[in-house]
């Protein structure tokens, strides 16, 4: 019977997302042919984590003797031999699960999520990542420069989303960039009832649900999931975002509704192993205190 996917969560991640490659990135960029001999010097000496390596643990210790529910895929523009570091690397650092891979050599390589199914593409390459979401998938540019993920919850998973232009459409945001915050409050109180139309991350979150219900029937060997929204909404803009969720049959255990106060210090308390934010002001900001993603979609990031 031939092997399939799509009963997993299945995260598509690049080389640079899951390991720290940055210096061999500035490299590449000078010189790709010695990149690669750089590359195959080092292949029996494993790359330090990246900002992505907390996140890929903690879902693949979702899986378990019985059932694995979490495929992690490396996808990337590394060539074959680079690609045995990667590999290298994964076993060194006791990522086991993490047995496929696609290296394209420079070549693009979204093109590959359909095949996978890919509930997340996670990847360093903005250009990557604009083109996943073009064809409809999740993704984000990993800020490798973010902090490292918080050791406090070894055995809890914790996601962090943006609501507008992220989980929801963008069909809100532009009323308030074109008319204002007064513009943006009245429409969502008139329009409080209709649920928002969905946002590029709702598949993930939908993937991310069905895993916790898994893990609350004590399924995931002891692995738990808490995700937050964290959004500038405030009241009462706040009820159709809720709403929405309700409507989705999905719930998420925290909710902040800050109305424009900066998200860095609040995700700080929440500690997620990843936020995601369409806007580039609240992801940089985040990015100080916890591992973040920039989700090029809607109103505020043009093509």
């Amino acid at each position: 019977m031939a092997i399939s996917l799509q009963d997993k969560l299945v995260v598509a991640i690049s080389s640079r997302a899951l390991f720290n490659f940055e210096d061999e990135n500035r490299v590449f960029n000078q010189d790709p042919a010695a990149y690669v001999a750089l590359q195959r010097s080092q292949l029996d000496r494993p790359a330090a984590p990246g900002v992505a390596l907390p996140l890929v643990r903690k879902l693949l210790a979702f899986n378990t003797a019985e059932q694995a529910r979490v495929e992690v895929v490396v996808l990337s523009r590394n060539d074959p031999v680079s690609g045995m570091r990667v590999f290298r690397s994964a076993k060194a650092h006791g990522l086991n699960d993490i047995q496929r891979g696609v290296f394209t050599q420079g070549r693009d390589p979204f093109g590959y999520l359909r095949p996978l199914g890919a509930h997340l593409f996670l990847s360093a390459n903005a250009a990557d990542v604009s083109e996943a979401l073009r064809l409809g998938y999740p993704a984000a540019r990993v800020l490798t420069e973010s902090a490292g993920a918080s050791t406090n919850y070894p055995q809890e998973l914790r996601i962090a989303f943006d609501g507008d232009a992220v989980l929801f459409s963008d069909e809100a945001e532009r009323i308030y960039q074109a008319e204002g915050l007064d513009a943006f409050q009245r429409h969502e109180v008139e329009h409080v009832t209709q649920p928002l139309p969905d946002g590029p991350f709702k598949p993930l979150l939908a993937a991310l649900h069905r895993l916790q219900q898994a893990a609350q029937a004590g399924e995931t060997g002891g692995m738990r999931l808490r995700t937050a929204l964290v959004t500038a909404r405030s009241a009462p803009a706040h009820e159709r975002a809720i709403r929405t969720l309700m409507d989705w049959n999905i719930g998420v255990d925290e909710a902040m509704f800050l109305g424009g106060l900066s998200k860095g210090e609040f995700l700080r308390e929440f500690e997620p192993d990843f936020f995601f934010d369409d806007q580039t002001g609240h992801v940089t900001s985040a990015a100080a205190h916890v591992p973040s993603g920039h989700v090029h979609s809607g109103v505020t990031n043009p093509p």
